[in-house]
């Protein structure tokens, strides 16, 4: 595996987080290059790699290209079969890469991989982004295996069984380098969040599978870049689940879809109004019209996505609908079939 994978790290200003994170990188990943990526730092992140990680390679951009955009540059100067995106605030455990990679190299169909992904202050707890393992049901509203909206459960060995899912999460998930270039990596336009669903969906439309393989454990602190209250998260999540909608549904069930969205979109925007959370009400309206400004860019990308069915993992219900109104908290509350 020495020559065949590569983790990448991408960060920025995160000094503090390379200093904490890095060293279980570094101890528990002796079989791969460990590459990591400013995207641009002021802060003293570089003189940090420099003397306290000389075995890891950086690659160090000229500013901050986002998530999407710095991972599609830092893998651009790569060469390595198999690519491990790296959050900078996750720790990692012992033999945590190599089931990700087993399960890449035992079936050319699997296009990416995730690990199971806990919380770093709860480390009993999944943690929110990605949990087990992701899924997106009808309206297009992410869930995961251990974690519904806000609601995270305990993992008791529950979800112990790989599995195939819809999205790997962007915390950490493991890629076929060929696979990822093909399809043009990570939509630089969605700069951060939902760029990983957008891509696994991609996948699935060229006939990939993604799965998550609970063999691997790795401990994500989470919001280390923008917290779950921050306006311009929000923003981001609600503009970015639009475009992604809009580049891979099939056009029997785009336009409808969008429709409802909106709708639904609306509501939420209100019941910010109605609890006080003007900032949040601004957020959805500004998501709504730069999506608009979007569609030249995105009807290009949806003619590329060949968005001609509705992949199987697709859960065919509501979230919204299984939580709120059924009191489904649980992924295995939840009837697929």
């Amino acid at each position: 595996m020495q020559h065949k994978t590569a983790v990448i790290i991408l960060n920025w200003n995160g000094a503090k987080l390379l200093r904490e994170f890095l060293p279980s990188v570094v101890k528990y990943t002796p079989n791969a290059r460990i590459i990591v990526a400013d995207n641009g730092s002021t802060d003293n992140s570089l003189t940090v790699l420099n003397s306290d990680f000389p075995a890891v390679e950086i690659l160090a951009f000229d500013q901050n290209y986002g998530f999407a955009e710095g991972y599609n540059r830092a893998l651009a100067q790569v060469d390595s079969e198999f690519v491990v995106l790296l959050n900078s605030d996750v720790e990692v455990s012992k033999n945590w890469l190599e089931p990700i990679i087993e399960r890449l190299q035992n079936d050319r169909q699997i296009a990416a991989c995730q690990p199971k992904i806990r919380a770093y202050h709860n480390k009993e707890q999944f943690e929110y982004a990605g949990a087990a393992g992701g899924f997106i049901d009808k309206y297009g509203y992410p869930f995961c295996r251990g974690r519904i909206l806000d609601e995270l459960e305990t993992d008791t060995g529950q979800y112990d069984e790989p599995i195939e899912v819809f999205w790997a999460s962007g915390a950490c998930f493991a890629v076929r380098r060929e696979v990822y270039n093909q399809l043009g990596g990570l939509d630089a336009d969605f700069f951060a969040h939902m760029e990983e669903i957008d891509l696994c969906w991609r996948m699935k439309n060229a006939g990939y599978t993604v799965w998550a393989e609970p063999k691997s454990v790795v401990y994500h602190v989470g919001g280390a870049s923008l917290s779950s209250n921050n306006p311009h998260k929000l923003y981001l999540n609600f503009r970015n689940n639009l475009a992604m909608l809009y580049k891979n549904l099939p056009s029997r069930k785009l336009l409808p879809l969008l429709f409802l969205r909106m709708v639904l979109d609306g509501i939420s925007a209100l019941s910010y109004i109605a609890s006080g959370k003007f900032s949040f009400f601004v957020a959805v309206l500004k998501a709504h019209f730069s999506f608009y400004g979007m569609l030249p860019n995105m009807r290009a990308k949806r003619k590329m996505a060949i968005p001609i069915n509705i992949p199987e993992k697709m859960w065919n219900k509501s979230i919204l609908w299984s939580f709120f109104v059924r009191k489904q908290k649980k992924y295995t509350d939840l009837t697929f079939e």
